[in-house]
């Protein structure tokens, strides 16, 4: 038995926030039924590498669902669309503000309709000043304190790679369902579950509005640079944390030829033994964190020199034979290929039945009595005559609304 086995999840999502929620969602065991339009999500179309098949983009967030096809538009798609949150435990949208509302279904109308249903809505934005703007991935990380803090000191600010505004989000509104649920245990009542982009990468960047406030009692001392403003700087890849780190070159100096060092207190002996420098690890000039904080730049540089003589493995090996905390920067290509994530479940490949085997990410959520299995993406309204089967409405109806354009 899977953890949330039982629970139907309408999932009227699209895009990345949503899908990458309601696929956790599914992965945990929940019945997920992607209610598409008749043209289906919009990611089945964009980005495509084989013509006239659902993208990567589609089906590496809509794994383990099933799909059904609904014009919201007609009186009749309105009449199953009732009938189907009657019969859901959660609905999720990530709509623009009001959209599902302008459908005539408010959450006092979806009440009415299940009290115990758990409607759960993910937005750019709260309700205040910029509720109706539109929002992306990098809008919100523009917007929710990401960028500022990303990139070089003396550069522009810099989006990160890990879509911390779309699935980031998604990951948040996870924890809202699966606490809404907790208490209809209780309370045998639903609730309104609402999470921003915004508000989930400003969560997310909480420890750089740590530092904003710690900037009021002077520069920040495990930050490389020499000065500061009355705002948090951009530091490269300074770590920012109580320990130093930054990404230094290793041989051969290709573009992901870098290892992530931090230098614990206790770290800077094995270190300096390591680089051929163990005169250092008592000289009064470097002995202590206190002696190398004033001097980050020129301590990593005399790590570099070493590191740059030998491969990233090499050095992580030498370094965690040392106790050092280290890690290489894996390139999009080194992850895909990598061993230790196929046996871990965290690289799958899956079969598509129009694409062929494709590979995606698995569920980071790893339960022991809970395993996941991960499923293809559904194709559009692969599963209407199943599902509106289970409603009631027969094969003729069914015929008659996929011709009449409900369906």
């Amino acid at each position: 038995m899977k953890a949330l086995e039982g629970v139907r999840v309408l999932d009227m999502t699209h895009v990345q926030s949503g899908p990458s929620a309601t696929q956790l969602l599914a992965w945990l065991g929940a019945d997920v039924v992607k209610l598409e339009s008749i043209t289906g999500d919009i990611t089945r179309q964009q980005l495509r590498d084989l013509p006239g098949v659902d993208s990567l983009y589609f089906t590496m967030l809509n794994c383990n669902k099933r799909s059904i096809t609904l014009n919201m538009k007609s009186e009749r798609g309105k009449e199953i669309f009732t009938e189907l949150v009657k019969q859901s435990d959660v609905l999720v949208e990530n709509f623009g503000p009001g959209a599902v509302d302008r459908m005539g279904f408010t959450w006092e109308r979806l009440q009415e309709l299940n009290p115990r249903l758990i409607y759960a809505s993910i937005k750019g934005f709260g309700p205040g000043r910029y509720r109706a703007f539109k929002a992306y991935e990098v809008i919100a990380q523009a917007m929710g304190g990401s960028m500022t803090t990303t990139g070089f000191e003396d550069g522009p600010p810099l989006a990160t790679g890990a879509q911390i505004g779309d699935s980031g989000t998604g990951i948040h509104a996870v924890a809202g369902i699966l606490a809404a649920l907790y208490q209809r245990q209780t309370t045998d009542r639903g609730q309104r579950v609402q999470v921003a982009m915004q508000h989930a990468v400003l969560n997310l960047a909480r420890v750089k509005l740590r530092d904003q406030q710690r900037l009021a009692h002077g520069p920040l001392r495990e930050y490389p640079n020499k000065t500061f403003g009355d705002e948090v700087p951009r530091s490269g890849n300074a770590s920012g944390g109580g320990q130093p780190g930054w990404a230094v070159r290793c041989a051969p100096g290709g573009p992901n030829d870098y290892i992530y060092v931090i230098v614990q207190p206790v770290g800077w002996k094995p270190i300096s033994e390591i680089i051929g420098r163990a005169e250092l690890a008592d000289d009064p000039e470097w002995a202590t964190p206190e002696a190398r904080l004033p001097k980050l730049d020129k301590m990593f540089q005399l790590i570099e020199e070493w590191t740059i003589r030998h491969d990233k493995w090499t050095v992580l090996d030498k370094l965690n034979a040392a106790n050092v905390p280290c890690g290489p920067i894996l390139s999009t290509k080194e992850l895909i290929e990598d061993e230790s994530l196929r046996e871990e479940g965290m690289v799958v490949a899956v079969d598509h039945p129009e694409r062929g085997e494709f590979l995606t990410v698995g569920s980071p959520l790893q339960l022991s009595d809970s395993p996941v299995e991960v499923r293809t993406s559904p194709l559009l309204g692969e599963h209407n005559q199943e599902i509106y089967g289970e409603l009631g409405v027969s094969a003729d109806e069914l015929a008659e609304l996929k011709t009449n354009g409900v369906i």
